[in-house]
């Protein structure tokens, strides 16, 4: 496990619209996990493919609050983003 973290939903959503395109199958294939365990990292619900991430969503203003409790996932993401911006 790598940290924990809160931020909302909204903020969630924008930096998965961030993500060039491919980065999901990227970050999946690096962690071994179906792609669809990462689209539900990001809000996806696709729970028949892929599997829960232990992100936890509390409704409220701006999509509500996520707890994330692994932030590897996230954390990859975060730099994809970086290394793109670079570019």
């Amino acid at each position: 496990m790598c940290g924990m973290t809160t931020m909302t939903f909204n903020e969630l959503r924008k930096l998965k619209d961030s993500l060039p395109d491919g980065s999901m199958g990227r970050i999946a294939k690096e962690l071994n996990l179906n792609i669809e365990t990462v689209r539900n990292y990001f809000g996806g619900a696709n729970y028949n493919q892929g599997e829960s991430v232990g992100i936890h969503l509390e409704k409220g203003p701006n999509g509500g609050i996520v707890l994330i409790e692994d932030t590897t996932i996230l954390d990859m993401a975060k730099e994809i983003i970086k290394k793109e911006s670079n570019n």
